[in-house]
């Protein structure tokens, strides 16, 4: 695949992490209780295809142990979960960007159409029939880095909110803009392309978008020390 152009595009040098802020915020993410800073998509996990039954129910589990909380359904009722997810893969197949696409070579294009199909997946409808909700803001999200590991910067509420002031698809495409900033940024003052930052920091094979995703949580979500 050509490379895609690089676009300049103001970053937000207020919250925007220099390599040693970015490597104490890796650190100190590996050090928290229970997490496995290998065990994450880009090193563990095959690539999802969400038409197979068996990989939707895989990502729902994967999903619930990073706090989503959606209800599993009992014999015999509804699952919601899949069927939406079934036919929001097919409705936006041939439009997510495609996996080898990095968080620091989206382009405008990629991230205007990306607010359509991440609206599309937070307000599916997920659970059961007798208690349904929306999949919502922080799960669509992490479904999308799932698929796309090396492509989109996650998020929870607490980032959402510090960072962008609302949780909606204007806010996720600016979340993405912003991390690709921090990610043509980082990869300018370290010299080195994205798998080697990694290892420098001492987190090989990880993605960047995880790295910066390490870096928001430590600083908005826990708040545990300033950066």
């Amino acid at each position: 695949m050509t490379d895609r152009p690089l676009i300049s595009v103001p970053v937000a040098g207020l919250h925007a992490p220099d390599l040693a802020q970015l490597r104490a915020a890796v650190s100190r993410f590996s050090q928290l209780p229970g997490v496995d800073k290998t065990a994450t998509p880009e090193t563990t996990a095959p690539t999802l295809d969400l038409a197979i039954p068996e990989h939707r129910t895989a990502l729902l589990r994967w999903l619930n142990s990073w706090g989503c909380r959606i209800r599993y359904p009992r014999d015999g009722e509804t699952d919601l979960f899949d069927a939406g997810i079934r036919d929001w893969a097919a409705r936006w197949a041939g439009a997510i960007v495609p996996a080898e696409v990095t968080l620091a070579r989206l382009t405008h294009e990629d991230i205007t159409l990306l607010g359509e199909y991440y609206a599309d997946l937070a307000n599916l409808t997920v659970g059961t029939p007798v208690r349904p909700r929306s999949l919502g803001p922080t799960a669509a999200a992490k479904t999308l880095y799932r698929l796309r590991p090396r492509t989109f910067m996650p998020w929870d509420d607490a980032i959402a909110n510090s960072l962008h002031g609302a949780r909606d698809a204007v806010a996720f495409m600016a979340h993405q803009r912003l991390g690709r900033g921090w990610a043509r940024r980082l990869l300018d003052e370290s010299g080195l392309d994205e798998r080697a930052l990694a290892s420098a920091l001492g987190s090989e094979g990880r993605s960047l978008p995880k790295l910066l995703d390490d870096y928001c949580y430590m600083r908005f979500t826990r708040g545990e020390f300033a950066l």
